[in-house]
């Protein structure tokens, strides 16, 4: 593992270098009027740039010595977090490493408390780059732009969104060699080791005599064994709120083999383990009041001779017994497991990420995930913030007459239909293990946790999907209980 974990490139500073260049963001709706107030020198080079103040549109001018002295950026009228990398990725391509090297740059004109954080937080996201395997001479420059911290903002607040950001997009990144369940837990217990919390490992056949059955039959083939990781934060007064992640470091799809095309980014498979991992540090980072458990169930699904089979029938944690007509479903067994596990301290609401299915993928497209609440407000709630965030969910129906898709003539459920719609069957398998405490509420969000074409501040690779979304109404919910 990268030793960069927890510890990403922050390009801020709180004091301006001894050359300064101004941004001035300028909405196109009053670009016209804003226009008059530029020297008639400044005026001919915005002209002749073609600058209109179209949004991330920027436009360097000089002073009578050639120098660059400030930076037009068009902006709307909302600043959303992919302005701000936009911005930044156009000042790093258009202006020389010396520049960059050598100078800061600034806000001209005061923003309010929202739009400083989102210019800010896209700024520091354009930076992100995963390099960790490419040589020496490979690697991109490394010059950044370095901004001034805005006045208006709280320094800390971005960066830990930041560090969630970029270690949940390392951790997917990371190739299958180097991030096991082994690696998972080891980030795991770094964690708990900065923010004072304990945690508990059950692995291996543990997991058989701790009554984990499902974690261990999907893990059981691979020489990296499986395990639970249990990590507890926070008072034990304080609502309990736990988070749960699938933690596939790698999905061959077991007996039922996935096909090439499907198994060549099947290390992102542990992509519900990374969102749950930053989500719960930016909890512990925030010092949010909540009682806290996150919950990853760590495996690998290998094939070998000790792999389960498609017709095994295996009885859960909660005492189903499930009959396997899918090993490439194998993601929705283990979070059973921990879903009935987290169930049985009552937490007043649990929420589970997980790659789950393509299905989903297919219905919303690679950037919404689908998300399942059996709370039909907080479902509602979670979605409008999320759109607020400009960090989409959408509510899915777990409607219930599609569970007789799933019910096995030889044992009690099955984990896989074979038919369209996989992302509510999946929905309805997990909410069979839940406790039958209407106390408790459950969301699910099925996410892609990628990034296929790349775009300033979210380049191609691993990308956070539901991250801040979740965050900002966590934050609203039990800011309530201060």
């Amino acid at each position: 593992m990268s030793e960069n974990f927890l510890k990403p490139h922050l390009p801020f500073t709180k004091r301006p270098k001894n050359k300064n260049i101004e941004i001035k963001l300028i909405k196109a709706s009053s670009f016209k009027e804003s226009l008059k107030r530029f020297s008639v020198h400044h005026q001919k080079q915005i002209t002749n740039a073609g600058f209109d103040a179209s949004p991330s549109q920027i436009c360097p001018l000089t002073n009578n010595d050639g120098e660059i002295n400030s930076v037009l950026a068009g902006r709307a009228d909302e600043l959303c977090h992919e302005a701000g990398a936009s911005i930044a990725q156009k000042v790093r391509n258009n202006l020389s490493k010396n520049i960059l090297k050598e100078t800061s740059f600034s806000l001209s004109s005061k923003l309010n408390a929202d739009d400083a954080y989102n210019f800010a937080l896209g700024w520091g996201l354009a930076v992100y780059k995963f390099e960790n395997y490419k040589s020496a001479d490979k690697k991109q420059d490394k010059n950044a732009p370095l901004l001034v911290w805005p006045d208006n903002i709280a320094p800390s607040k971005v960066e830990a969104q930041l560090r969630a950001i970029s270690t949940l997009r390392d951790m997917i990144n990371t190739p299958a060699n180097d991030m096991g369940p082994e690696e998972i837990e080891k980030l795991c217990k770094t964690l708990a080791k900065n923010h004072k919390a304990k945690i508990v490992v059950t692995k291996d056949k543990d997991l058989l005599k701790e009554n984990f059955p499902l974690i261990y039959t999907v893990g059981q083939a691979s020489p990296r064994r499986p395990r639970l990781i249990d990590l507890r934060w926070g008072k034990a007064s304080d609502p309990k709120l736990t988070i749960v992640g699938k933690g596939v470091v790698f999905d061959t799809g077991g007996l039922n083999l996935k096909p090439t095309q499907y198994m060549a980014l099947m290390k992102k498979d542990m992509g519900g383990a990374a969102h749950a991992f930053s989500l719960a540090s930016l909890i512990m980072e925030n010092k949010l009041p909540v009682n806290l458990r996150l919950l990853i169930p760590a495996v690998e699904n290998a094939v070998a001779g000790d792999a389960f089979r498609p017709g095994d029938v295996i009885k859960s944690r909660k005492g189903t017994f499930v009959e396997n007509t899918n090993t490439d479903a194998e993601g929705r067994l283990i979070l059973a497991d921990a879903l009935t596990y987290a169930c049985e301290e009552e937490p007043e609401l649990i929420i589970d990420f997980a790659t789950l299915t393509g299905s989903a993928r297919a219905a919303l497209g690679p950037d919404i995930p689908a998300m399942f609440s059996t709370d039909k407000k907080i479902g509602q709630d979670l979605q409008t913030t999320s759109f607020d965030m400009n960090d989409p969910l959408w509510v899915m129906p777990l409607w219930e007459k599609y569970k007789k898709h799933i019910e096995s003539s030889t044992g009690d459920i099955l984990n896989s239909a074979s038919l369209p719609g996989d992302l509510i069957y999946s929905a309805l398998f997990l909410k069979n293990f839940l406790s039958d405490s209407k106390s408790i509420n459950w969301v699910h969000i099925d996410c892609f946790a990628w990034e296929s074409l790349g775009k300033p501040g979210r380049p191609k690779g691993a990308a956070d999907t539901g991250l801040r979304a979740c965050y900002a109404y966590l934050e609203k919910r039990y800011a309530k209980a201060q």
